[in-house]
């Protein structure tokens, strides 16, 4: 089977203005990042003859990339929606990849965008929380979406002693990456009693573990290896891209406490030709503390069980042993719901382009990121680096 490894690179990447932004819909937000991103890029949209894009909560659409390639005024070889939870930014780019290697199109836009925080009511989006269950399993006992990782987050304390403490320092350390970005939505820096004394939302979760609510959009541009140093930045190279599945709905999940990550891990890792004490930064999908833990494991960073002990030792924050999320995550960039892992993507082909300024990691040449969606359900690994392999 051939690999799609080494042979697609980003050249593209923008964000929209992130927070609370109510002068822009959902849809104004998508095209944004998308003309951002061109700008980014150096091209004109008529360049772009592939598009992919996520549906939004606040304004879906029936024909949503369609209706986004309408408002750009371009007539795509190759469109494609997507919503599959956290972990659609990352399932998305090896698709990409595949339709630019196979000749489908030359330069795939994917743009997502959503305004959740201005455009939803609180009812809307309590609505919205209770409604991920199972219909008939889980649903009719009225647990949200923090009830369920607060239930994966109870398991993991009982079964490896982890500390509400250790899960407080992963939101400490996205905090303080935050702090140095100036786009992102909360800069205000926090310690570990500011965490554990914020208002229980789902115990063992409190305020501060859970990720923010917001508004923004986000976009790349991928086109062949072959064609990306043709543009005006250092190119990001799509090096390994792998998924794993082992559940959709919490009740029927095989483990509260390893996740389907182990396999996207593997699969990514295995393509690129690389392992985890390889790589130089982790952008990790941080919808809440325990998450992080739990991944770091399941992605081998560490040793199952050890996740806590490996971020209260720092590892994880900026000159740690591997730094994650460097632009403050969902946890203090931003999470405008679907389109929340496209933030990690932009900040990981910054941190390899070596611009990120205040927040760079030093001679960053790989990187690993990945999203997951539904209750720790859908996961998705990718493996860049500024060079080829």
């Amino acid at each position: 089977m051939e690999s799609i490894s080494g042979k697609v690179a980003i050249v593209g990447a923008a964000d929209s203005d992130v927070g609370v932004v109510p002068h822009m819909s959902a849809t104004q937000l998508c095209v944004d990042a998308a003309l951002r991103c061109l700008n980014d890029a150096g091209v004109t949209k008529d360049e772009v003859d592939g598009i992919i894009t996520c549906n939004s909560f606040v304004e879906p659409i029936l024909y949503h990339a369609e209706t986004i390639a309408e408002y750009l005024k371009i007539s795509p070889k190759y469109c494609m929606s997507v919503a599959n939870g956290g972990g659609t930014t990352f399932s998305i780019l090896h698709h990409a990849a595949s339709a630019i290697v196979t000749g489908m199109c030359e330069t795939v836009l994917i743009t997502m965008a959503d305004s959740i925080k201005s455009g939803l009511t609180r009812d809307q989006a309590m609505t919205f929380q209770a409604s991920a269950g199972h219909p008939e399993f889980e649903i009719p006992y009225g647990p949200t979406v923090p009830a369920f990782y607060g239930l994966i987050a109870q398991a993991h304390i009982k079964k490896y002693g982890t500390t509400p403490e250790q899960l407080a320092k992963v939101a400490v350390s996205a905090r303080e990456h935050a702090c140095l970005n100036p786009t992102a939505q909360m800069r205000e820096r926090i310690n570990i009693d500011d965490v554990l004394n914020s208002r229980m939302i789902a115990d063992p979760l409190h305020l501060l573990d859970c990720s923010l609510v917001s508004d923004g959009g986000s976009a790349i541009l991928l086109t062949s290896a072959k064609r990306a140093k043709d543009f005006p930045h250092q190119p990001v190279y799509l090096l390994g891209a792998g998924e794993g599945h082992h559940h959709e709905h919490i009740s029927q999940a095989p483990s509260l406490t390893t996740s389907a990550a182990v396999d996207s891990g593997r699969r990514a890792f295995e393509m690129a030709g690389l392992q985890p004490k390889d790589m130089d930064i982790a952008q990790i999908y941080d919808a809440f503390t325990s998450m992080v833990i739990l991944q770091l494991e399941d992605l081998g960073f560490c040793e199952k069980g050890d996740g806590g002990a490996f971020v209260e030792s720092g590892a994880i924050d900026l000159g740690g042993e591997i730094p994650v999320n460097t632009h403050g995550g969902l946890l203090s960039h931003c999470h405008p719901g679907h389109p929340g892992s496209m933030f990690a993507l932009t900040e990981t082909v910054q941190q390899l382009r070596h611009q990120a300024v205040e927040r760079q990691v030093n001679d960053a040449e790989l990187a690993l990121v990945h999203g997951q969606g539904g209750i720790m359900s859908t996961h998705a690994t990718l493996i860049f680096g500024r060079e080829r392999t």
